[in-house]
């Protein structure tokens, strides 16, 4: 049996017989058709309409792993993502999508529940500042129906009791912004995991006429220490567990990011221009961002 035939014997059984007859059932995306995945991948990441702007909202914990020593539950986390999604033609690729977007990480007193200003690094001693996620943009290469190569567009979907399972690895080696020439040499590149698993309802995620579905997301980052933690090369990791899902809009996120939103970072509010052509921002380049603009303002003037 191919995995085309296990996909639309999938989609059989998730939907129930009638979604497998004619009639006036609404037309069911087939996951084994490129363009139907492709389709269905822009319905989990944004929404078929163009311009719909969509909000994620995530939660969980983070941990430092040191050799010789138990894991450490450090802070938690709260995260936001908005973004839209523009419908982009090529003339051989066919018809894809491209998406924008921009993303907050807060980083919580597990036992106020308060976004850390600063934070006490148990290695060092030293009070660090902490430099929380505001990264923007955080934009998608157009994804079409083949690629350049001329392969065919495939989702990573298992269907399941009415549910479809998408699990995502995104293993992670480049350049570190922070990092000089010699990388190569001396090492230095971010070396980093980051795993997402969408899980959606069948009957929404696979009914075209629907333009999006309500996704739920779990996410894992397995990475270097964080730059404002000052760890240099000390052996050890950080390991993110988090969950969520996408949500109605920006007042439903939860009261801890509205309040960030509304008084430190305002354009959060609405995702980046569909048209938006910068490169994108990471924690990394983010923090040497902060980092020249601290030390601009403490130059002496010339």
């Amino acid at each position: 049996m191919t995995m085309k035939t296990v996909l639309r014997l999938g989609v059989c059984l998730a939907l129930g017989a009638l979604g497998c007859m004619g009639g006036a059932q609404a037309r069911q995306l087939d996951l084994a058709n490129p363009a139907d995945a492709l389709s269905a991948l822009r319905k989990v990441q944004c929404s078929t309409q163009d311009s719909k702007p969509v909000v994620y909202h995530w939660a969980g914990h983070a941990f430092a792993r040191t050799p010789g020593e138990p894991d450490r539950h450090i802070f938690d986390i709260e995260g936001m993502n908005v973004r839209q999604c523009l419908t982009v033609v090529d003339p051989k690729l066919g018809t894809g999508f491209r998406m924008v977007s921009r993303e907050l990480m807060f980083y919580i007193d597990p036992k106020t529940g308060a976004v850390l200003k600063t934070w006490v690094n148990p290695w060092t001693g030293k009070t660090d500042e902490v430099v929380n996620v505001a990264n923007d943009p955080v934009n998608m290469r157009p994804v079409f129906p083949v690629d350049a190569a001329g392969k065919p567009f495939s989702l990573n979907a298992r269907i399941e009791n009415g549910r479809v399972f998408m699990p995502t690895e995104v293993p992670l080696f480049y350049k570190n912004a922070l990092g000089g020439d010699y990388q190569a040499y001396v090492g230095g590149q971010y070396h980093a995991m980051e795993i997402f698993d969408f899980t959606d309802d069948a009957s929404d995620l696979l009914d075209a006429d629907k333009t999006e579905a309500r996704p739920t997301v779990s996410w894992v980052r397995i990475a270097q220490w964080l730059p404002w933690m000052e760890m240099g090369d000390r052996p050890g990791l950080m390991v993110v567990n988090a969950t969520g899902q996408s949500v109605p809009g920006i007042d439903a996120l939860p009261a801890v990011i509205r309040e960030q939103i509304a008084t430190n970072y305002p354009i959060w509010t609405a995702p980046p221009p569909v048209d938006d052509q910068r490169p994108n921002e990471t924690s990394w380049t983010y923090f040497k961002k902060q980092l020249a603009a601290k030390a601009a303002a403490v130059a002496p003037a010339k």
